[in-house]
């Protein structure tokens, strides 16, 4: 492996460039960390979807995206590195499908609360022109601040960020943050006393609702040691610990009660209206209505998730059917697949 570090290319206020720069820390493998977007960085203007975070690899100069086919990729390259996938092969399936809950259900909280709020709104619009391109000032810099906040608002339905759906979003925080509190301390990750995949994933997701003022005085109020563990995981270069799953056991449980409450239903109502062409999404939520357009690459995360259910081992499928029922995931990974 080239002794040249990795070069992140990213932003602050991305949760899935915070995700990846917080595993290249955690498993202390050299990188440099070039903040801006393909608008504001010649070298990665070309590299397509135009995403963040963009990861250049040392020894082909390749560039790559997404966080987390990239987490894998350095698993593959970096096999003795403090591995972040748990080495139990149903333990492993748990964290995948929490990373994806994380990743794709997650953002929607980030996202609602980064811009429903006016005032919110008007500070991170700022923060993230200021983060992403900051050779603008004056005028130029306003300019562009206006222009990103109405962009991102006028996509809060595309996302399902909806004045009709802020009921489910809210008190889905509110539950997130109950489901966390209090249970990280101790073991303090998912799968015992370091940090897996699915940790880095919710660590990106709430490194966000931490820092925008509207979620961060709401995690103040209810769950103050939650915005604690965002602040120690931004850099585990120095945590040392051990997989312990099973004194983890509750904190899982905890957040798998919400997927199966929010984002397995999600998936599965998303997935049918894809098949059947319906233009909506239209669930119940934990008996709240929630509606959206319907998003196809949804579809292919359902997909890998029935993927790697179907590929554990019948050992390891028993060892979390009770759980999984428990928590009201396990109807959609069996018979309503």
């Amino acid at each position: 492996m080239s002794a040249e570090p990795y070069r992140v290319f990213g932003g602050n206020a991305s949760p899935y460039s915070r995700k990846l720069r917080a595993i290249l820390r955690y498993r202390r493998l050299p990188h440099v960390w070039v903040l801006g977007t393909a608008d504001s960085v010649p070298e990665i203007a070309q590299v397509k979807p135009r995403l963040i975070p963009v990861l250049r690899l040392p020894d082909t100069g390749e560039y790559r995206v997404d966080s987390t086919p990239l987490a894998y990729l350095l698993e593959q390259r970096h096999p003795d590195a403090r591995s972040i996938i748990p080495p139990d092969p149903a333990d492993a399936f748990i964290c995948h499908l929490i990373e994806d809950f994380a990743d794709e259900w997650l953002t929607k909280l980030m996202f609602h609360f980064r811009w429903i709020e006016d005032e919110t709104a008007a500070w991170a619009s700022h923060w993230i022109i200021w983060d992403a391109m900051p050779a603008l000032t004056g005028a130029q810099h306003d300019q562009a601040a206006k222009y990103f906040h109405d962009r991102q608002r006028s996509r809060m339905g595309m996302v399902g960020c909806t004045p009709d759906n802020a009921p489910v979003i809210e008190s889905g925080y509110a539950m997130l943050l109950d489901a966390l509190a209090g249970r990280i301390g101790g073991t303090r990750f998912l799968f015992g006393s370091r940090p897996s995949l699915a940790d880095f994933a919710l660590y990106g997701q709430l490194a966000q609702l931490t820092i925008d003022p509207l979620p961060l005085r709401i995690c103040r109020e209810r769950a103050p040691s939650v915005e604690a563990w965002v602040i120690g995981l931004d850099d585990g270069g120095g945590i040392e610990g051990q997989w312990n799953a099973d004194d983890a056991a509750p904190l899982r449980e905890a957040v798998l009660s919400m997927i199966g409450s929010d984002y397995l239903p999600f998936l599965h109502a998303n997935a049918a209206a894809v098949r059947d062409g319906r233009d909506q999404v239209q669930l119940e939520i934990r008996g709240l209505r929630y509606t959206q357009p319907p998003f196809a690459y949804q579809t292919e995360c359902y997909a890998e998730i029935l993927r790697r259910w179907t590929a554990l081992p019948q050992t390891a499928q028993d060892k979390l059917s009770e759980v999984l029922m428990r928590s009201g995931c396990l109807e959609y990974l069996q018979g309503m697949a």
